[in-house]
């Protein structure tokens, strides 16, 4: 699962310290006829641009994170093949002199394009699972997650809302179109809004070994693409006056589509296979299917209409009545739909909305981070609530139009492929939900340290108890503060978290002398955190690096990246996201090695909430019981921390 320059990253962008909490701005933040603070990107020229870390200080960093994976003797080689890759007789140097010199010609950042490029586009296996992050929205009270739903038909409260959401995001698109979604700040430094450019109108297109994305800002289409009952419709929800439809038009227009897609599937005898199945499949079969349909004309304007769509709305029927209403199996849903089905999983947001009015999002992570997403959602749900002023009709909307496809066998037998290769990955993954009620962040910061950190350090103890080995661990710092920032890896194992996890069940070293450890733990996580938000961790200067690298011959010159320590700290058995607040943003995602674990958390004012997904087919990972191993570290971090604080 690691491709050639880059492990998948995590699907979250989080950090302790350094990150942007996916919260909602003020209530009327995009509302486009009100007075903003700071436009959308006034402050983009104040930005300064992401550093090249120095050779010395990658290193020094880098082989720190190797002492707690590596016995006295493999890090004894690690550090002989740092020392003569960063050397003057080395190939590190001539490596970094090309990457300055990929940093004078950028327009915006060094890192931008290797990052897009070798942890996204290059990546051939399905982005289906994989790649893309998936989410369980809160349930709204206006819409009560109760009652009846029907399957295979679509229901008043699954439309009602899908189209308040709808609007929602339209006024989004409507703000960053004009400039008038407020800038992101955090502590009077500006963030890049960048990546609010890429939010509509994106999707990646399957391209032979290295695929591409479209985009247009700003992102004027006049449609949404809908997914129900697998087919693909093209929506209109503005006119060509570029008039936004009302919140009664598109409850309107959602009715009407699913109308004519019963239509149109009740007058054929053999439903048309999904041309949408694809996008859960393997991006070469992909491409493949792509290029054999471009050869049709048709074809080509309809797969315009489903790329330059703004976002996508999945209206799912035919769903197990269990998955609608347990919400860990929605969420469960949401990650991997009925085995890839009714979903277009190339496009960069993707409302999932259930017969009950549960809603979820299924997002393609390429061309943005998924707490820039996560804000414009978490801005929806707040103005979702409550009694909504419509505006008016807007005039001669087109009507929806099911997206027509002509299909060849040889494309048939290529949907066959994704969705036997779907169906089995979907099967092979476990996804559960934690809920850890008896603290939350509140309590932990009387005890004078980071929840995040806090988190983080009793995750490695967990791990430790639970396997008996420290985790190479990936937690994401955001860059935003840099123009066209993107992520920074954040290693979470150190030798101080590891020290802590060993002590931490020895009944002979004292609680005073395991608080010891515990703090010194903390200081390791938030030192390696606040390097990475300043541009300073190792991962993607390496990447960087090792992009720069032009042949067979240097590849093996490059000793630090021939080390099999390198592949080893990239394994990433834990791959973690914060995703705050919980109580209306519940990420998932799938792990990103066989034996690993992908670990979503949020830590609320009195709760710690947290997702853990494996893959069933490893033998080394039980999620289920680790996930019992979590909650009994957390209790016990809580008893000590009690006991301390009576001392």
């Amino acid at each position: 699962m690691l491709s050639l320059l880059a492990q998948r990253p995590a699907a979250f962008c989080t950090g302790s310290r350094s990150v942007l909490s996916v919260t909602a701005r003020s209530r009327n933040n995009y509302t486009t006829d009100s007075l903003q603070q700071v436009s959308t990107f006034a402050n983009q020229n104040k930005l300064p641009r992401l550093p090249i870390p120095t050779l010395k200080a990658t290193a020094t960093r880098y082989l720190k994170t190797l002492r707690p994976l590596l016995d006295n003797s493999e890090y004894a080689r690690a550090e002989r093949a740092v020392s003569s890759f960063i050397s003057i007789s080395g190939l590190g140097p001539v490596l970094q002199r090309r990457l300055q010199e990929v940093d004078r010609q950028a327009p915006a950042s060094w890192l931008e394009n290797i990052w897009v490029q070798k942890a996204y586009l290059e990546w051939r296996e399905p982005n289906y699972i994989n790649a893309n992050w998936a989410a369980l929205l809160a349930d709204n009270p206006n819409f009560p997650a109760v009652g009846d739903a029907p399957p295979g038909q679509p229901t008043g409260p699954q439309l009602a809302r899908a189209a308040r959401l709808i609007v929602h995001l339209l006024e989004a698109n409507d703000a960053i179109n004009q400039g008038t979604l407020t800038a992101d700040s955090q502590r009077g430094t500006p963030m890049c809004m960048n990546q609010f450019k890429w939010q509509f109108g994106t999707s990646r297109i399957a391209r032979p070994g290295c695929d591409g994305l479209v985009n247009q800002y700003p992102s004027t289409a006049t449609h949404i693409l809908v997914m129900y009952r697998d087919q693909t419709i093209e929506v209109p929800v503005y006119n060509n006056a570029g008039q936004r439809a009302s919140l009664v038009q598109i409850t309107s227009q959602l009715l009407q589509a699913t109308r004519r897609v019963d239509d149109l599937l009740a007058r054929q005898a053999q439903p048309q296979p999904s041309v949408a199945n694809l996008t859960a499949g393997n991006r070469d079969n992909w491409a493949n299917a792509r290029q054999i349909l471009e050869k049709d004309t048709a074809n080509v304007e309809s797969l315009a209409k489903v790329d330059s769509a703004l976002f996508g709305v999945c209206l799912d029927v035919n769903v197990d009545a269990k998955d609608i209403y347990d919400p860990e199996r929605s969420v469960a849903l949401f990650t991997r739909s009925n085995s890839g089905c009714n979903r277009w999983f190339d496009k960069a947001i993707q409302l999932i909305v259930l017969g009950n009015g549960r809603v979820g999002v299924n997002c393609e992570h390429t061309p943005a981070d998924a707490l820039t997403t996560g804000s414009l959602l978490m801005e929806a749900m707040e103005k979702e609530t409550g009694i909504y002023k419509d505006t008016a009709s807007c005039a001669e909307l087109a009507e929806p139009m099911p997206i027509q496809w002509n299909i060849t066998p040889e494309v048939v037998k290529l949907i066959d492929n994704a969705q036997k290769e779907a169906g089995a990955l979907a099967g092979n993954l476990r996804m559960l939900l934690g809920n850890m009620t008896q603290y939350g962040a509140q309590w932990i910061k009387t005890l004078g340290v980071s929840p995040d950190a806090y988190f983080q350090v009793a995750l490695q103890a967990a791990y430790f108890r639970h396997h008996g080995k420290p985790a190479p661990t990936y937690e994401t710092s955001s860059l935003r503060r840099f123009l066209h920032g993107r992520t920074e890896t954040i290693r979470s194992c150190s030798e101080e978290s590891l020290a802590f996890s060993k002590v931490f069940d020895d009944k002979d070293v004292s609680l005073k002398k395991k608080l010891q450890y515990f703090q010194q733990a903390i200081a390791a996580h938030l030192e390696y955190s606040k390097a990475a938000s300043l541009g300073q961790g190792v991962d993607r200067h390496l990447l960087g690096l090792r992009a720069q690298i032009q042949s067979p011959e240097e590849a093996e010159k490059a000793l630090l990246f021939q080390d099999p320590s390198y592949i080893q700290s990239m394994s990433f058995a834990m791959s973690t996201s914060n995703v705050t607040p919980g109580e209306k943003f519940r990420g998932a995602f799938a792990p990103v090695i066989p034996d690993g674990y992908g670990i979503n958390y949020a830590m609320d004012k009195s709760d710690l909430k947290f997702s853990i997904s494996e893959w069933l087919s490893s033998p080394v990972t039980d999620a289920t019981a680790f996930r019992e191993t979590i909650y009994k570290t957390l209790s016990d971090l809580y008893d000590a921390g009690e006991y301390a604080k009576r001392q």
